[in-house]
Formats: structure tokens, C-alpha cells, sequence
């Protein structure tokens, strides 16, 4: 399921996104939708097998604790006194058999398949997106009953895993805040199993209890969604308020009560107008989206132009760029990654096409934009300078 339209077909498209988003659970049953998993137990094993994974982004977790590293890891060291703690298999399968939960954090940074689930889901929803794996086997819950500081879509890969949700206790809750939620009381306002391709959306701060009571075992991801909250917007619109002089000007610590006061009214004054502009979440989205990096990656063995080959595959590294058109100049603009590049409008179906978040070849897309394929390595090379393309396919 990683391609945007997919993800909107299965969280319910413009109604979810209005109705649902930070409102409330939904439960979206697979009802013969695609629901290939996106990693298999043996691609699971390869990652766990090769990679230098440690706490606490691989761990384990009993009854809400974590559990000592030692009891499923020895340490190790090469030659170069690099110390490590490798997995030991057979103690690895002995604290999941007595009911560990294991999880492995960011495995979208580990795993194509679920990044460009990932990336299409923060095309989709347009925040940040964090994939988490978690696996059970026993009924002993792994984390107890607990809250999340962010909102999540959960997708069920294989087993099954009984849910029961309380509502939040304290209102939109964060990791950073002035107090805690206080535990609920009564039973749950949901109860159910999520089976292989049912998907459950649950905003931050709802209480929830997870057990693999089914009779057997249980993976499923989990997608973060990077909360986006008034501080956050608040935040940016600070660096915003720079070109207004009331807000550079010193406090003035010294003055007396007047020149205080007066200091205090331009400032509120700054900030109220800019508060007042309607198009400011607008602003805010189109600044955040086209100014985050996203996934960015190398594109070897091209450290420096890419080759006019036609078999070279691309994609895009940064979810939410943007394009405009400006008809006057002629050229189509392209923002990403924090950098925002001119370039003539014969190349806007190459950038459209882009967008898309699929892996296209060099030949496509000149193909698609009726231009030389020189021409289309050139505009792709300016972008994987950027940081905001990948080569995918080195070609011949």
C-alpha cells in the first residue's frame, strides 16, 4: 500500500482528513483490499541478522518495561575495539516465548518497501512520518495501558492483535507538557482484533491496551504521525515576525514602565496582525512541507553528473515539494528540501511526474516531457544536488 492515492482510498480520502483526522479512532477493516504485507518474517530476520541494531531503537518490552539488553544480546568487538551488542538469537526467542514484545524503531529508514509506504502517507496527510515494527507473541502485553504523544495509523501485517481503547483524559496531550493525563477509569469505549490488512487510525492522547490473546503471533507497523501543534505553527511564525522590527528590538529591561508598555504594544501588536492573516496555515503547510528534507539518499556511483542514459531510474526524496507555474517568465518553480529551483516550463512534466513519488527512468520522463534525454539529466542532476532526488538504478 505505499502509493498516496492507495492510502487515501483506504483511510476514506477527503472525508477522513475532515471528519476523522485528530478527531477520533477509526477502524478500517482489509474487506478484500490489498493487503500484501509490507515485510515478511524472513525480510524481518535478514534485517535483524545484518544490521547493528541496538536499544533503544531495537528492544524489547515486558508488563511496561523495557527489558535488560544483556538478557537477549552479547556484547562484541572487532579489531578496532568498536564495541557492539549482537543479538543472540537463542535468548532473542526465548524472552519473545515468555512474552516480550519486540520492536524496531524507524524501520522505514531500514526497509524500501515501508519507506515508500511512509513517504506516501506523508504526501497523503502532509506531516512527517516515523514506521515503528512491533511483534508479539504471547498475551502478555508488552506496554501496559498507555497514551501516545503523537497521532498513528496502525496496519496489521500478520497474526492478530486485540485493541481496547479508553478516551484521552487530558485534551490533546504532549511529551512536553505542563502536566500528566491521569489514568481512565471504566471499561473501554472500543473493543476489537485488528487481522492481516485491517488498518486502525488513532489520534494522540487516546488511551489503549494491545495483547496477542488471538493464539498466535502478531506483527504490525506502526505509522507516527509527527504531531503538527500550535506551538509548532507558533514557532515558525517567530522566525516569520524577524522582518518586523518590533520583534527585533531588545526587551527593553531597563526602561521605565511607559517605554515598557509601549514596547509591549508593538509587539502584541506584530503578532496579532500576523495572526490575523487568513492564509497563515496555508503559509505555515506550503513553508514546512517544501522546507523538510524528507528521506534523503545517495546516488552513487554518480558523484557528479548523472549520464544521459535512459535506463537510469529516479525518485523523489522530499514528500511534499511543490510546484508553481509562472506563466510571465515562462520557467515552472520547484521547492523541496529547502531550496526552491527555476526552470524552463518544457521541464514542468518531468517535475509533475516526479511528484508523484514513483521511480521513473530518465527515459520516461523525456519521453513524457517530449525533451532530450541530455536535458532531463541535466534538470535531474541539479535536483540530487539538492537533496531532493535519488538515483534508484545506476542504468548500464
Amino acid at each position: 500500500m505505499p502509493e498516496t492515492a492507495s492510502w487515501a482510498v483506504r483511510l476514506g480520502g477527503d472525508q477522513f482528513l475532515t471528519q476523522a483526522l485528530h478527531r477520533s479512532y477509526a477502524v478500517i477493516p482489509a474487506e478484500g483490499a490489498d493487503t500484501a504485507p509490507l515485510l515478511s518474517w524472513d525480510d524481518l530476520n535478514t534485517i535483524l541478522a545484518t544490521h547493528r541494531i541496538e536499544p533503544p531503537r531495537l528492544r524489547l518490552s515486558k508488563d511496561g518495561q523495557a527489558v535488560p539488553v544483556g538478557r537477549y544480546s552479547t556484547p562484541a568487538t572487532n579489531r578496532r575495539g568498536v564495541t557492539w551488542n549482537r543479538l543472540h538469537p537463542a535468548q532473542l526467542h526465548a524472552q519473545l516465548a515468555e512474552g516480550a514484545s519486540l520492536v524496531v524503531d524507524a524501520i522505514d529508514e531500514i526497509h524500501p518497501p515501508i519507506r515508500a509506504a511512509a513517504e506516501a502517507l506523508e504526501r497523503f496527510i502532509g506531516t512527517p512520518v516515523q514506521t515503528n515494527l512491533y511483534a508479539s507473541w504471547t498475551q502478555r502485553e508488552g506496554f501496559g495501558r498507555h497514551w501516545d504523544d503523537h497521532a498513528v495509523v496502525v496496519v496489521q501485517q500478520y497474526g492478530a492483535k486485540h485493541w481496547r481503547l479508553w478516551e484521552p483524559t487530558r485534551q490533546a496531550p504532549t511529551f512536553r507538557d505542563v502536566d500528566s493525563p491521569e489514568e481512565p477509569e471504566g471499561e473501554p469505549v472500543a473493543d476489537f482484533v485488528l487481522h492481516p490488512g485491517d488498518v486502525l487510525y488513532l489520534p494522540r492522547g487516546w488511551w489503549h491496551s494491545v495483547t496477542a490473546d488471538q493464539g498466535s503471533e502478531s506483527l504490525h507497523l506502526t505509522f507516527g504521525l509527527v504531531a503538527q501543534t500550535g506551538a509548532t505553527l507558533l514557532g515558525w511564525l517567530i522566525d516569520e515576525l524577524h522582518e518586523s522590527p518590533a520583534v527585533r528590538t531588545d526587551v527593553p529591561l531597563h526602561a521605565a514602565a511607559d517605554e515598557q508598555a509601549t514596547y509591549l504594544a508593538d509587539l502584541r501588536s506584530a503578532v496579532l496582525t500576523a495572526l490575523s492573516d487568513p492564509d497563515l496555515i496555508d503559509r505555515w503547510a506550503w513553508s514546512s512541507g517544501t522546507t523538510h528534507f524528507g528521506r534523503p539518499a545517495p546516488s552513487l556511483p554518480y558523484v557528479e553528473a548523472l549520464p544521459a542514459d535512459r535506463e537510469i531510474t529516479v525518485r523523489i526524496t522530499a514528500p511534499r515539494a511543490d510546484i508553481a507555474s509562472n506563466p510571465a517568465a515562462g520557467t515552472v518553480t520547484l521547492s523541496a528540501a529547502g531550496t526552491a529551483w527555476d526552470f524552463s516550463e518544457r521541464a514542468a512534466p518531468v517535475l509533475q511526474a516526479l511528484l508523484t513519488g514513483d521511480t521513473v527512468s530518465i527515459g520516461a520522463l523525456a519521453d513524457i516531457a517530449d525533451l532530450e534525454v541530455k536535458d532531463v539529466a541535466g534538470v535531474l542532476t541539479v535536483l540530487v544536488e539538492g537533496q531532493a532526488l535519488a538515483v534508484v538504478g545506476v542504468g548500464r
